[in-house]
């Protein structure tokens, strides 16, 4: 099977006007932003595990997931509230955690005051063992994934191409 290469949009002239670790992930989520096919009507969640410094002095390791609210397209660095990296990944080892708790827990955890709602998969980008995390809501990949037998078809289509997991979501009341 044959696919179209995806068209690199990366510019290092434009690169070079974010810094920083966050600052390129501004930049890249834009990047992701301003293809349609990927990211539909700004949706989607971006991601970046940075080492902080606090006010007394202390490093802590951070997660900078994209707020609720946020356009991809348009997002800035106010638009990916802080949370502590080991606190959110620490919320996944509890037997069960409402929506509601969930919720609860990442606000109160945000490490910026003013800062936007943390994506509701903050937990999901925790875990994942990447620097960067995108995560996109690609027409044709949704189209071939959510179906009943959706693993099996990305298997047939992207065969090792791709890793992919189904990760079932329970929502508790």
């Amino acid at each position: 099977m044959h696919h179209a290469p995806i068209r690199s949009l990366w510019s290092d002239e434009e690169a070079a006007r974010h810094h920083g670790d966050l600052g390129l992930r501004v930049y890249t989520s834009r990047l992701l932003g301003r293809d349609k096919s990927l990211v539909l009507h700004g949706g989607g969640n971006t991601s970046v595990k940075v080492r902080w410094r606090n006010v007394l002095g202390d490093e802590e390791e951070v997660i900078h997931v994209k707020g609720s609210g946020w356009d991809l397209e348009t997002i800035e660095e106010a638009g990916f509230p802080p949370l502590p990296l080991d606190y959110v990944k620490r919320l996944a080892t509890l037997p069960s955690l409402s929506d509601a708790q969930m919720s609860n827990e990442l606000l109160t955890h945000t490490l910026r005051a003013g800062a936007p709602t943390p994506s509701v998969e903050t937990i999901l980008h925790a875990l994942l063992p990447y620097k960067y995390f995108d995560h996109t809501h690609a027409d044709a990949f949704i189209a071939i994934s959510n179906t009943p037998d959706g693993a099996a078809r990305i298997r047939e289509v992207y065969g090792d191409s791709l890793v992919y997991d189904v990760i079932p979501e329970i929502r508790a009341a």
